[in-house]
């Protein structure tokens, strides 16, 4: 039987992180953990250095390249946040190529077309709630242009933002449950355990940074 064929692809955030290794390490050890046992060879390891400014990935079109030449499987060290880009999920799901997340190992093709389809349509949904509280606040007499900030029109603002945010978090809360369920399953039982092992993974907690217990249970709650 023919060797299996992978090709790893590992992301980071800032160049500065690439150049440092932060966070590579736990990465390569995730998918060399994952990958352990079975007649494989890793075709090749692929970093995206991500800007947050753009939204293409080289790195990404050149891992799926290999891919396809190498008849390999899409080895994703981290597919967490990535699961609610719709461009990255567009050009992995037209791509036809084999992939497995180290970290969502139950991301199938279709859990993760239904992802992306959520993350599109609710992002749509806030927008457009934004929007129309903004005309709201408009309509009220609140001026939303110039130079000066109104504190009734500042309050305003603020209400909207912290709807918006509130939203978001709930939504992360959603997605990251099944990791924290999955997390268990392998063993993990105490809080603080679960809060080690998400932050061995690199996922942020819901408001950014890294977890703790307290913020486990609010999720698990």
């Amino acid at each position: 039987m023919a060797k299996r064929r992978f090709v790893s692809y590992l992301r980071v955030s800032t160049a500065r992180q690439g150049t440092s290794g932060l966070g590579l390490q736990a990465q390569r050890a995730a998918v060399a953990e994952y990958l352990n046992g079975g007649d494989w060879t890793l075709v090749e390891e692929v970093l995206e250095v991500e800007s947050g400014k753009r939204n293409d990935r080289p790195a990404l079109a050149a891992a799926l390249k290999l891919c396809r030449k190498h008849k390999a499987t899409l080895v994703i060290a981290k597919l967490d946040r990535l699961a609610r880009n719709v461009a990255f999920i567009s050009n992995l799901m037209e791509s036809g190529v084999e992939f497995i997340a180290v970290d969502m190992p139950q991301a199938n093709r279709f859990v993760v077309h239904i992802l992306a389809a959520v993350a599109e349509q609710e992002a749509d949904a806030i927008s457009k709630r934004t929007k129309a509280a903004l005309a709201a606040a408009k309509a009220r007499g609140t001026k939303l242009g110039g130079r000066r900030v109104s504190a009734k029109r500042f309050a305003e603002i603020q209400a909207v933002a912290r709807q918006v945010r509130s939203e978001r978090v709930a939504k992360q809360r959603a997605e990251l449950f099944p990791i924290i369920r999955q997390i268990q399953a392998s063993g993990c039982k105490s809080l603080r355990a679960i809060a080690a092992q998400l932050n061995t993974r690199e996922i942020e907690a819901p408001r950014g940074g890294q977890w703790a217990a307290i913020q486990v249970q609010r999720v698990l709650n």
